[in-house]
């Protein structure tokens, strides 16, 4: 929400209240009372009370699974707290103090500690943290203004939309008939406030008291492992990770429906084509580098926050290492297979974004791990023996890859012109086709920390920029050093054929259509089968179904739930003969095999990169 929005938003509601139309509602109404009775947790919330202390014991059921989460909240003063989280297989404290943050994992026995000056924006000092958490991206920023309202008129306000009912003799309220609330009220300052909330599918135990007047951070003991870091990099992960995670949990429409509207800068042009994102790009490493940042500045900083911030923290809670060393660690290691062109172009990306080169590096060697499904169909499988090459990405949507999804045609100064099916800020390849009618899809593995090799979405980019056949596709992977397990499906549109692969730093295996393997199964005539599982044998049992009379209608239903899990991030079909990909993403509700699919014609899209050209 702009400045200025909320600026409206806030004197509407002023007006409101001065102009008398607040006397048709009683003051000692239901929602009124509920308000005043809740006040304390608002002043907490809200930044009017400088320091308190807060606990919460929430129960809720995650994957149909109830989990248990205490939190406790120690507030000293405008710059200080702790706050720890515990569950029984995560937890984690913070003890901020003004020179000096500590973050904690005592499952890991492990403790991050940072002191000195801030020079980061995203920072963790209490005094107004919530408007550096809650930002445009999130649905909830609509209400920070609320918690800043008066009891008394909030409860004027809420009353209009929200239905509350009081049992006076349990003092048990009921709001919108789902969630009951039971308040008692310290009689003293110095005694605790406490609620009791409690829904179908959660419950929660609030207690508020006064704040102890000791700032000690508790020592640890010898078996723990201390790790120093940069203190702005420190609040920066957590800050910009909790951010993030808000908005993908509670995303506004600048998620959810963003404006499409077309862009055009120096080497690029931002195209919305049926509700997607697709972006032309050309030129020199440094052309595309810039043009793609320049064009998709939004979308490249969302992807960096969900993979480095959101998803880093949370896997630095989960192994008690911190996640961007780890990746740090790959880089170096993988530096050397990456070509160097590559590297100019991310460089000038990162320019052009004002990053640091180093993140944007780690950024794009995020180690993919798949659960995926890819499948070619062709001759005598098919309706009229046209090559169909489907490929589904099954990949974290609760990280928010889908709000950066972005399907990038790219001309390459001397090399073969390209589609990409990817995401903002992402420049390497896990989906593609060439102009050459050659198409990539990937299945992730195992092996993750072999990174002596080229990164697979770089040789997957490679692949599309280099290779003219399918011979010198299996070339390239035969002869490249290789990382982690990963297996594929190649196709060539131009001679009807396509190979199944898996690869490992150590070894590769190629599988021909119609070929028994182990993982797969028996052979079917002129189909590969890739996937694990259930879902292979339903990929498997809609194939032998419809074979022979598969089209572009029945490839993309090969491609629906369940053979597409839950996670699923996008969905594409190659017709690669003709040029053509049908691209779906997922959306906030739903995963990509539910979305509706959007026809893309590579040709035609190169045709109109020429008409660009022509025009500079």
């Amino acid at each position: 929400m702009s400045h200025s929005l909320r600026n409206f938003r806030r004197l509407f509601l002023v007006l409101i209240f001065l102009t008398g139309t607040t006397y048709l509602l009683a003051a000692d109404s239901p929602a009124v009372q509920f308000c005043q009775q809740v006040s304390p947790l608002q002043e907490c919330l809200s930044g009017q009370r400088e320091s308190f202390q807060l606990t919460a014991d929430l129960n809720v059921k995650i994957d149909g699974k109830p989990q248990s989460i205490k939190l406790h909240l120690i507030r000293y003063d405008n710059e200080a707290f702790d706050l720890s989280a515990h569950h029984s297989d995560y937890s984690f404290q913070i003890f901020r103090r003004s020179d000096q943050t500590i973050f904690e994992l005592p499952h890991h026995q492990k403790r991050f500690v940072s002191s000195g000056d801030l020079e980061t924006k995203d920072h963790l000092a209490a005094q107004g943290i919530l408007t550096r958490l809650i930002d445009a991206d999130s649905s909830i920023v609509t209400y920070l203004p609320m918690l800043q309202t008066p009891p008394s008129s909030l409860g004027l306000l809420l009353n209009q939309f929200v239905d509350f009912q009081l049992d006076e003799q349990q003092q048990l309220w009921t709001i919108d008939n789902k969630t009951r609330v039971q308040v008692q009220e310290g009689k003293t300052a110095a005694e605790p406030w406490q609620a009791s909330c409690k829904s179908d599918d959660w419950s929660c135990e609030l207690i508020i008291t006064t704040a102890p007047k000791s700032l000690t951070i508790p020592p640890i003991t010898d078996d723990f492992t201390v790790e120093t870091l940069d203190r702005n990099i420190l609040e920066r992960q957590l800050c910009r990770g909790v951010k993030r995670a808000i908005a993908i949990l509670s995303p506004s429409k600048r998620l959810t429906d963003p404006t499409q509207k077309s862009r055009s800068v120096e080497y690029g042009q931002l195209q919305w084509i049926d509700g997607q994102r697709v972006a032309l790009l050309w030129g020199t490493p440094e052309e595309i580098g810039k043009a793609h940042a320049q064009l998709l500045a939004r979308q490249a900083t969302r992807c960096m926050d969900s993979v480095l911030y959101t998803f880093g923290t949370v896997q630095t809670i989960r192994t008690g290492r911190w996640f961007q060393h780890d990746l740090e660690d790959a880089y170096a290691r993988l530096s050397p297979h990456i070509p160097e062109d590559h590297k100019r172009e991310l460089t000038a990306l990162a320019e052009e974004m004002g990053w640091d080169p180093n993140l944007a590096n780690v950024l794009n060697v995020f180690p993919e791990l798949f659960h995926c499904s890819g499948f070619a169909v062709f001759d005598s499988a098919t309706k009229d023996g046209t090559l169909y090459h489907g490929r589904v990405l099954d990949y974290m949507t609760t990280i928010g890859l889908q709000y950066s999804s972005v399907t990038f045609i790219v001309a390459p100064q001397g090399k073969i012109p390209f589609a990409n099916v990817g995401y903002g800020g992402f420049t390497g390849c896990v989906t593609g086709m060439n102009q050459a009618g050659i198409s990539l899809g990937e299945m992730g593995g195992r092996g993750e920390g072999q990174w002596d090799g080229v990164p697979m979405a770089t040789l997957m980019r490679i692949a599309l920029e280099n290779c003219q056949t399918l011979e010198e596709v299996k070339t390239l992977w035969a002869t490249s050093p290789r990382t982690c397990e990963y297996y594929y499906v190649f196709a060539d549109g131009k001679t009807n054929s396509a190979v199944g692969v898996a690869a490992t730093p150590e070894k590769i295996q190629f599988v021909e259509p119609g070929e028994f393997h182990e993982l797969l199964g028996e052979g079917i005539t002129d189909v590969l089968a890739l996937s694990a599982g259930q879902r292979l044998q339903t990929l498997r049992s809609r194939i032998q179904e419809k074979h022979g009379q598969i089209d572009t209608e029945t490839a993309l239903w090969l491609m629906s739930r369940p053979v597409a899990m839950q996670s699923n991030l996008h969905n594409t079909l190659f017709i690669p003969k003709q040029g053509l990909l049908y691209v779906a993403n997922a959306d906030h509700k739903h995963p990509a095999a539910e979305r509706p699919y959007v026809k893309l014609d590579l040709n035609a899209l190169l045709k109109k990169i020429d008409a660009l050209k022509s025009q500079e």
